[in-house]
């Protein structure tokens, strides 16, 4: 039971920090107007500034975004299994798990996410 415990958590810590890294991603890359103007958001004056295409530095920052949450969970993982707190092979069964799960656009499902969001339901929060 200790086990399943922990990696419940580490799924959680997981979760959490894809949940941070993809919003913060998301919050970057949003234009400031419905027109899609230039230079009215920190990523298009960065692209201006450096010379080169707004879709091209959006596309970097969401791949070094996705590198680093990648490289956040393998050293994670792999301190999990030198601690003794889990074995390579739940490690590896774990990454599998993480990314065989559909890609999910902001706002579909999530926790903490819905019309009940911080309300007590029946007694429950």
């Amino acid at each position: 039971m200790k086990r399943s415990r922990k990696l419940v958590i580490v799924g959680v810590v997981a979760a959490a920090v894809l949940l941070v890294g993809t919003i913060g991603g998301v919050v970057l890359a949003q234009t400031g107007d419905a027109t899609g103007g230039t230079g009215n958001t920190l990523l298009a004056r960065v692209a201006t500034i450096l010379g080169i295409d707004q879709q091209k530095l959006q596309d970097a920052f969401i791949q070094a975004g996705k590198d680093m949450r990648q490289e956040a969970l393998d050293n994670r993982l792999k301190s999990l299994v030198e601690q003794g707190t889990i074995t390579q092979a739940q490690a590896d069964q774990y990454k599998t798990w993480l990314e065989s799960r559909p890609d999910m656009p902001p706002g579909l499902g999530g926790l903490g996410q819905g019309k009940f969001r911080g309300h007590r339901i029946f007694g429950f929060r």
